[in-house]
């Protein structure tokens, strides 16, 4: 079976073929749509591909050894699930396009995010206009380019299957993944928002919906869902590879969710507390909410999202969290959720080597410091 960093690195030689031909489209349409491209190259040039890696490690569980063969329907088969797991890489690509839009993020793996790129080059240039707004519209046609960039790289792999109910099947996960995570989008912003006028305790079920919607199920369950489809999978290996996918992606989910509020600036790329100054309304924050004393409550929801936090308010709410004891108890959600996967991924009918890696892959999504 292909090894992880060779289809990392078969991903990347993918998506360069691909983003170069896209530019040559672009190119001819006007040389005005080159910081388009350049920003997509460079955007897709990074990452830790662990959407592309879950998708292949899919794939493989269900293709078992017969993925080392070298007949046409195998290599159909590799190049398919290349192309998808590329097409993941550039829906996340667009999906964070959007997200930092939203969240007012200023950066991205310690890089300008795409609309502070393009009210930059307005800026510049001394174009006409607010600066600002030409840098939103910009990050929204953008994302909605890539959005449909990453359909086009997933019709042209699954168009050389030649397995057309396969080929069905990862299209149909795909198209209920977007819609997944558009909705799950939509949850985050409500509950960012409309917390204030919900039950104290339904918050942490909220909350929850959240992470299962916007987050677990496109990066991971989809991921492994659409590689094993690709593979021709049955029923009973889909539903496997999805009750493992989906508690891990709970856990992988919330170990972001701490990273966003205690990850090093200098590891994440972001702001030191970033979800604070964003508001966003995460599992920990509403066990946080469930723990502490009404006047710390009333602080927490006083100071959460307000973008001009400074160092020391940040250390404090940073405290305050951690001495309540959300970050042991969400630490021990993260565990459960992780053993769960595990306990799934022990009986799966699927391939002993492929879950091997899978398990290997578990590890590093919950463990990860960024």
């Amino acid at each position: 079976m292909v090894p992880a960093p060779r289809l990392v690195d078969l991903v990347n030689e993918r998506l360069e073929e691909f983003l170069d031909d896209r530019a040559s489209i672009l190119r001819s349409i006007a040389p005005d749509l080159d910081p388009m491209s350049e920003f997509s190259k460079r955007f897709l040039s990074g990452g830790k591909r662990f959407r592309a890696q879950f998708c292949h490690r899919g794939w493989q569980a269900v293709r078992g050894p017969a993925g080392d063969r070298s007949d046409a329907a195998t290599l159909a088969e590799r190049h398919a699930v290349v192309s998808a797991s590329a097409a993941l890489e550039v829906f996340h690509a667009a999906a964070l396009v959007h997200d930092d839009l939203i969240d007012h993020s200023d950066t991205r793996r310690g890089a300008p995010s795409a609309h502070r790129v393009f009210e930059a080059q307005h800026r510049t240039a001394g174009w006409a206009g607010d600066a600002g707004d030409y840098g939103r519209a910009t990050a929204i046609l953008l994302g909605d380019l890539l959005l449909g960039w990453s359909d086009e790289l997933l019709d042209e792999g699954l168009a050389v299957l030649p397995d057309p109910a396969a080929a069905r099947t990862a299209r149909t996960e795909f198209n209920r993944m977007r819609t997944e995570v558009t909705v799950g989008q939509y949850l985050d912003i409500l509950e960012e928002r409309a917390w204030l006028a919900m039950p104290d305790d339904e918050q942490r079920a909220r909350a929850e919906r959240v992470v299962v919607y916007k987050s677990a199920k496109y990066s991971i369950e989809a991921p492994l869902v659409i590689g094993g489809a690709i593979a021709g999978g049955g029923p009973a290996q889909l539903q496997a590879l999805q009750a493992f996918g989906l508690p891990l992606g709970i856990a992988f989910q919330l170990r972001d969710d701490l990273l966003g509020v205690y990850g090093d600036p200098d590891v994440t790329g972001k702001p030191a507390g970033d979800d604070l100054r964003e508001g966003k309304r995460t599992v920990l924050i509403a066990i946080a909410r469930e723990r502490l004393a009404s006047g710390q409550r009333r602080l927490l929801d006083e100071l959460l999202g307000d973008p001009a936090l400074d160092a020391e308010q940040v250390r404090m709410l940073q405290r305050t969290i951690r001495e309540c004891g959300a970050v042991d108890e969400l630490e021990r959600v993260i565990d459960e959720q992780t053993d769960r996967a595990m306990a799934a991924l022990s009986s799966a009918p699927i391939d002993r080597d492929a879950a091997g890696a899978l398990a290997d892959l578990a590890r590093a999504v919950t463990r990860r410091a960024s």
